[in-house]
């Protein structure tokens, strides 16, 4: 039986998404394997996930200049640097966490928990395969820590593929797939139903806007 552990962030649901498509494919196509889903932060510090996770929402839904200003100066500069000592910190309990559960595959759709990873694989206190899925359309710094030891990165588009070898990445760590998103999107449904449910009218272009926290639809 192999076994695999996939990694996610509760900061905005994609990351969380990514992680549960993945599961609910390998799960239905892959008896031979077993899976586990885990929050890494909040597996690591219940605590400071919360904390944490409440400025990030707060941020993205209030002060977009904030976040955006967090959001670059994570790549480099101070917060960058303070990523990186807080994450070396964090593998140490993360570590425990593998030791026990000795993954044949560790996915990562999050980069604090691929950081981490590849953090403990450098150290040689792990030899599981990595996979890196990028749930951005561009590659942030904090997805790329230590790519030597990432055996591979998943990304949305061919763009995202050039941006990576520019950084250095070899082609052969690199796999253009797209974001995971669920069966769900791949079934069929009743169109004049769902209309109906939703008090929309057949005749009219329905749009639909979405983002990490709302949804609204809007026809004209």
């Amino acid at each position: 039986m192999k076994k695999i552990i996939i990694f996610y962030g509760s900061y905005g649901g994609g990351h969380l998404s990514a992680a549960r498509s993945i599961k609910e494919y390998i799960d239905t196509n892959y008896s031979d394997t077993e899976t586990c889903l885990i929050d890494c932060i909040e597996y690591i510090n219940k605590a400071l996930n919360k904390v944490t996770t409440k400025a990030y929402s707060e941020m993205a839904k209030n002060a977009h200049w904030v976040w955006k200003k967090v959001y670059y100066s994570a790549e480099k500069g101070t917060i960058a640097t303070m990523s990186n000592t807080t994450q070396k910190i964090m593998a140490i309990k993360l570590n425990k966490l593998l030791q026990y559960y000795q993954p044949d595959l560790i996915i990562s759709t999050h980069p604090f928990s691929s950081h981490m990873c590849a953090i403990l694989k450098k150290k040689k206190k792990i030899n599981s395969k990595i996979a890196t899925i990028i749930t951005d359309y561009a590659p942030h710094g904090q997805w790329l820590m230590h790519p030597a030891y990432i055996d591979f990165f998943f990304v949305a588009h061919e763009g995202m593929k050039q941006d990576l070898l520019k950084r250095g990445i070899k082609e052969n760590q690199i796999k253009v797939t797209g974001i995971p998103l669920s069966n769900r999107f791949l079934a069929n449904y009743n169109k004049e139903k769902i209309l109906a449910d939703f008090n929309l009218s057949l005749n009219k272009k329905t749009i639909l806007f979405f983002a990490g926290r709302g949804t609204r639809i809007w026809q004209r």
